[in-house]
């Protein structure tokens, strides 16, 4: 028992996220997640497996984290309790997008004039990528929908999914990824590393250079992360993967019940519903990051003496004072 766990959460800390009653809203979040993520892509430094170019879960909504401009720097952030997207500039300068119904090509528009406002002028790709059947931003007037109370829901799912998904890295000390929101899948993710190179990945991921995606899979990958659902699937899911697969992987027993194999994804899954209502939330998300993990480090058999933590420091600041 760790510090923190009389103050593990509950399902009703876990809010209800059905993908049919929000999916329009969803379409319309992704494509805005994918516009303030392009200005991240086109100001910052490549780094390995595109890790330049997330955004990250903060107590209000998202972030870019700060992205760097000359000798200046800029972030701009969600804020799902107010509902507005705040541009912040290191020099003090600062804009307010309200977010409302409205078309893409709106948002798109009014973005990057604000930013320009701040003598911040950006040149971004306004071709969605990952989608199959991408609009440009600038003629998206199909993506209108925001609906305030949904898009909190799922920002509060969010928070509480990137907390645990940070437990479950801390037990990792090879190669790990920081926990971060993809905008291209629309997904918050956290991946493993084997130390080991894969084969080349064979891509085809919708408008996507498959250069991006080799360089993203060039090792062994253990991945797990939660996407909100979408035509294939239309629920949310947590899921995790191995690039690539291992024999075996697929009929390795996982945890908890609700967990299994999907054929068509290539990757187990577990519906959100059954963490949600699961008596202890926490437990039960952690099962199913630890036992797949473990089924894809075994099946391929990394070097788990070497990668892993064999005990786990108590939760709250180890670094006491006398």
């Amino acid at each position: 028992m760790t510090a923190q766990s009389s103050l593990e959460a509950t399902s009703n800390d876990w809010p209800s996220i059905p993908f049919a009653e929000w999916k329009d809203t969803c379409a319309t979040l992704h494509m805005y997640t994918q516009v303030v993520g392009k200005v991240r892509l086109v100001q910052t430094t490549w780094v390995n497996h595109s890790w330049h170019t997330p955004l990250y879960v903060t107590s209000r909504g998202l972030t870019t984290s700060p992205i760097p401009y000359g000798s200046r720097t800029f972030e701009i952030n969600f804020d799902f309790i107010e509902h507005a997207v705040h541009i912040l500039a290191s020099d003090g300068g600062k804009r307010t997008i309200p977010l409302a119904p409205r078309p893409v090509a709106h948002f798109y528009e009014e973005l990057l004039a604000r930013l320009s406002e701040l003598n911040l002028p950006v040149q971004i790709s306004t071709i969605p990528n990952e989608v199959a059947e991408p609009i440009p931003f600038e003629t998206d007037r199909v993506h209108a929908s925001y609906e305030a109370e949904q898009a909190n829901r799922f920002w509060r799912a969010l928070v509480q999914i990137d907390r645990v998904f940070k437990e479950f890295r801390a037990r990792f000390i090879g190669k790990c990824s920081p926990v971060h929101f993809f905008w291209g899948s629309f997904d918050l993710a956290v991946t493993r590393f084997s130390g080991r190179p894969a084969p080349p990945h064979p891509g085809g991921i919708p408008h996507l250079p498959d250069w991006v995606t080799r360089e993203a899979y060039s090792h062994e990958v253990s991945s797990c992360g939660f996407w909100p659902g979408g035509e294939l699937l239309p629920e949310p899911i947590f899921y995790s993967y191995s690039y690539p697969e291992p024999p075996g992987f697929s009929a390795a027993p996982v945890r908890p019940a609700g967990a299994g194999y999907h054929a068509g994804l290539k990757e187990f899954v577990l519906p959100y519903e059954e963490v949600r209502r699961a008596p202890s939330p926490d437990s039960a998300l952690l099962d199913f990051l630890q036992t797949t993990y473990e089924a894809a480090a075994e099946c391929a058999r990394w070097d788990r003496n070497e990668l892993e933590r064999g005990d786990f420091p108590p939760g709250g600041n180890i670094l006491r004072h006398p």
